[in-house]
């Protein structure tokens, strides 16, 4: 390896690791940038390949505007806390019931909104919940950190890593579902069972039957309408295997400008809300791939991944399912979701391969909290709440469900075929 590879290399760790970290409470966002501006400026990338890396997330950018947009319209107007609020009252006074109304809860956002929405969106509402009905919220925020990645590849749109895998090209609808549709089903019924079991402590307290209740708003049943009709949308883009970004941007606009005009809100104080540090960290980490990619770390993953293939296609499926698992909590899912979608677009795998790929990539981040840009969001966001939760905790909890239910879904995909 040269230096110069070596320089690149250095610059992507160091800016990943950054990512992951947060050393001086510096947002996740500014580490990214700041590796990737450091590339050009040292002269180890030229500007054109930081371009051509950040316009090759487009289509990932459009995708977490509409989705951002939607979920800061169901947070402003009341929605989510509905949800929560009414998964308390029909809990009876049962912890474990709440914990499996939440959970179902976050299933069903996560699988139309994305698993960031249900970090970011609804875990502060069931937090308030929990709260409300005195409520232990620990095996509560656990639910929604680990369903947001559970159920992440029931549909294409459940999870922006889905877009960057398939580098776009998404698998028409009726294909992802007869390869997905049993697997999510078990990833989410297994991370359930073993979070069930390893928090059933917790789960025996009670909590208050009854919290008060506060009619859902014209602005939150029009933005559920938005959302809904957003879902149908996107359903429909993916049965004709076309990109999702631009549709998810234009619904994600005009449900913020209509649910805006009908709540009489300012639109640009919605705006305001939003987390827009997720945009540049995308971006940032879009050109820190390309630059590992021009040191030539794809072509020696693609040399092993065909040699693999060709020698045992079900032990490779298997194995790079369960790496790339892993490694995303070392280097986070985005960054080694793009370097395994550049690898598998020049191996030419076959698709039980790319499957079980996506499998690791979506499923693996809940081993830790540096797995994936959901359970980054989802720390900060119950920091903000006053609760601590720290990485060996949350290891105690994924070292059991993760395994789990990788090894188990992975052999479902494998029989699938």
């Amino acid at each position: 390896m040269t230096f110069h590879q070596e320089a690149i290399w250095a610059i992507a760790a160091l800016a990943t690791a950054g990512v992951i970290i947060q050393p001086f409470r510096v947002p996740e966002w500014v580490w990214a940038v700041i590796g990737a501006a450091a590339l050009v400026l040292t002269g180890l990338i030229p500007l054109t390949m930081a371009e051509t890396g950040l316009l090759k997330g487009g289509d990932v950018y459009l995708f977490l505007i509409g989705m951002m947009l939607l979920s800061e319209t169901a947070r402003a107007n009341g929605l989510f806390d509905w949800i929560a609020t009414w998964a308390v009252n029909h809990a009876a006074g049962s912890t474990a019931k709440l914990f499996t109304l939440v959970y179902l809860a976050g299933v069903v956002v996560t699988m139309f909104m994305s698993n960031d929405a249900t970090a970011v969106v609804l875990t502060p509402a069931v937090f308030e919940a929990a709260k409300k009905a005195k409520a232990d919220p620990l095996p509560l925020l656990f639910a929604c950190a680990l369903v947001a990645n559970a159920a992440s590849f029931v549909l294409p749109v459940s999870n922006p890593a889905n877009l960057v895998l398939y580098d776009g090209a998404l698998p028409a609808l009726g294909s992802w579902i007869r390869s997905f549709a049993l697997p999510s089903l078990l990833a989410i019924v297994t991370t359930y069972g073993v979070l069930r079991l390893m928090e059933q402590s917790h789960l025996r307290q009670d909590c208050i039957s009854q919290v008060g209740t506060t009619p859902l708003t014209l602005g939150g049943k029009a933005a559920f309408v938005g959302i809904a009709l957003t879902a149908l949308l996107l359903v429909t883009v993916s049965a004709f295997d076309l990109p999702l970004g631009l549709p998810t941007a234009l619904a994600g606009i005009g449900t913020a400008l209509g649910v805006s005009t009908l709540a009489r809100r300012s639109p640009i104080a919605l705006m305001r809300d939003i987390s827009w540090g997720v945009l540049p960290l995308v971006g940032g980490l879009f050109v820190l791939v390309a630059a590992v990619e021009s040191a030539g770390v794809v072509g020696v993953l693609d040399h092993l991944l065909q040699h693999a293939a060709n020698t045992d296609l079900v032990a490779t499926a298997w194995g790079a399912g369960t790496l790339l698992a892993f490694i995303s909590n070392i280097m986070n899912n985005l960054p080694a979701g793009l370097i395994a979608s550049e690898t598998v677009a020049q191996t030419h795998v076959s698709r039980l391969v790319v499957d079980n790929l996506l499998i690791g990539v979506d499923l693996g981040p809940n081993l830790s909290v540096t797995g994936s840009l959901a359970t980054i969001l989802w720390l900060q966001v119950i920091r903000r709440e006053g609760e601590e939760i720290g990485f060996l905790q949350f290891l105690r909890v994924g070292a059991v469900a993760m395994p789990v239910a990788l090894l188990t879904v992975l052999g479902a995909r494998l029989l699938i075929g």
